[in-house]
């Protein structure tokens, strides 16, 4: 039986290698750490988390959550870990990275079908060769990268940014306060970091002064609209961030019932919540610059930043003009591209299409053609879309979201659109699973 040559051990390509070598397919996961790391890696780990711990919201009723559901019914292994290695996050579904990463990479390792092989590629195979899965990420090594483009004939980067982290034990609880959005149950798994309009403005100064990491020359900075460093976000006016990551409502303090002028949210990291990131502070400013800018923030004056916010590259490809719906590229069927690197955004859509492209790979191997490609109606389905039948000329990476699915037939209620539109997607995909007997 041929031999699966899976590139990169991250979300995307852990995810690939578990789903071939579970229909018995032998699979090579080329992983380049430790010999090598991206500017934004820093464990051995396979599937590490390098942004946020957070899978974002689990609710079934939201298009991500929903996301979730189709990948737990078409057996993702990843979602399988991240429920074993959650941590409180509200309605969201975060983890304890280290535990995670742990968790995948003792999976590979055990498999008798996944051979891990701890180094560099530099180039990709050729059209003549057994299949091959690029699952390199958004932090694709320069060589590769190039290789890519010389195949492709397209630019592929633009830039992204992540968020710091603080110590727990660092911060001033008294004048912090424990609450989730609008829940009114219980404690709540935030810390909130509330500001008088005073200390906002102070906040919003320090800012717009601070120093930023300048771009190199052959660098173009574009951002992802739903990963804005902060002090982008700044610049487009002084109450962008009161009414973003830093909006106050349904955060009234719990005891005094005072609604702040402005919060910054924090969210635990790990089990132990030893430690805290900001929530919506991804960030390019100089590590001086968020030490002066983060301290400000009340309950942080004193904050020990485990590890400040940096600006990295992502890459992606055009995949409206590259791929097929089955995400093998279309001038090489041989090579599947799966993760953001195929032109999605976030962790989980990253691993849903690595859940695919191993999926459609799987049935290339063992029945000579890949299944139909998942209903539109679907989150999976409306993701393919997404990358298949944009217009090429303004692509960009994408989070799931409703707005990708098809227009619903019939008038409702809009706090009943998503229940309904989870409904039609489970029945879809049920459909869909029967009929091309993936699982």
């Amino acid at each position: 039986m041929k031999k699966v040559m899976i590139i990169g051990g991250g979300l995307a390509g852990c995810e690939a290698a578990y789903q071939l070598a579970s229909r018995g397919i032998p699979v090579e996961l080329f992983e380049m750490k430790p010999g090598m790391f991206s500017p934004a890696h820093e464990t051995e780990g396979l599937a590490e988390l390098v942004c946020s711990n957070s899978l974002r919201s689990n609710a079934p009723d939201s298009a991500v959550g929903l996301l979730k559901e189709e990948m737990r019914s078409t057996g993702s292994l990843l979602m399988q870990v991240a429920e074993a290695t959650q941590v409180p996050a509200g309605k969201a579904l975060a983890v304890d990275r280290k535990l995670f990463s742990q968790k995948v990479t003792e999976t590979m390792v055990q498999h008798e079908l996944i051979t891990l092989r701890r180094e560099e590629v530099t180039s990709l195979p050729g059209p003549d060769s057994s299949p091959v899965i690029l699952a390199t990420g958004p932090l694709t090594s320069d060589s590769l990268a190039r290789d890519l483009q010389r195949l492709t004939g397209q630019q592929l980067a633009f830039y992204d940014a992540i968020a710091p982290i603080v110590s727990a034990e660092s911060l001033d609880k008294s004048l912090i306060y424990r609450k989730s959005r609008w829940d009114d149950d219980g404690p709540g798994d935030y810390l909130n970091c509330p500001m008088t309009e005073a200390q906002y403005e102070h906040f919003i100064t320090l800012l717009q002064e601070g120093e930023t990491v300048p771009l190199k020359d052959f660098e173009d900075a574009k951002f992802f609209e739903g990963c804005l460093p902060v002090e982008v976000m700044c610049s487009r006016g002084k109450d962008t961030l009161r009414f973003g990551p830093m909006k106050p409502v349904g955060l009234a303090h719990p005891e005094t019932g005072e609604v702040p002028f402005a919060v910054v949210q924090l969210r635990a990291e790990n089990r132990e919540e030893t430690m805290y990131n900001l929530v919506g502070f991804q960030t390019k400013l100089t590590y001086p610059a968020q030490k002066q800018v983060f301290s400000s923030i009340p309950g942080l004056e004193h904050a020990e930043f485990l590890r400040y916010g940096s600006i990295h590259r992502n890459t992606f490809i055009c995949a409206p003009s590259l791929l097929q719906p089955s995400l093998q590229l279309q001038e090489q069927s041989n090579l599947f591209i799966a993760g953001q690197l195929s032109g999605v955004e976030g962790y989980v859509e990253s691993i849903a299409m690595g859940m695919l492209a191993g999926i459609n790979c799987a049935c290339l191997v063992l029945h000579g053609q890949v299944p139909s490609v998942p209903p539109p109606g679907t989150a999976l389905g409306a993701l393919i879309n997404h990358l298949t039948q944009s217009d090429p000329r303004h692509f960009q990476p994408s989070n799931v979201n409703f707005g990708l699915f098809p227009p619903l037939q019939k008038k409702m209620r809009k706090r009943d659109r998503g229940t309904f539109r989870a409904q039609l997607a489970k029945d879809l995909l049920d459909q869909w699973l029967q009929h091309d007997k993936i699982v």
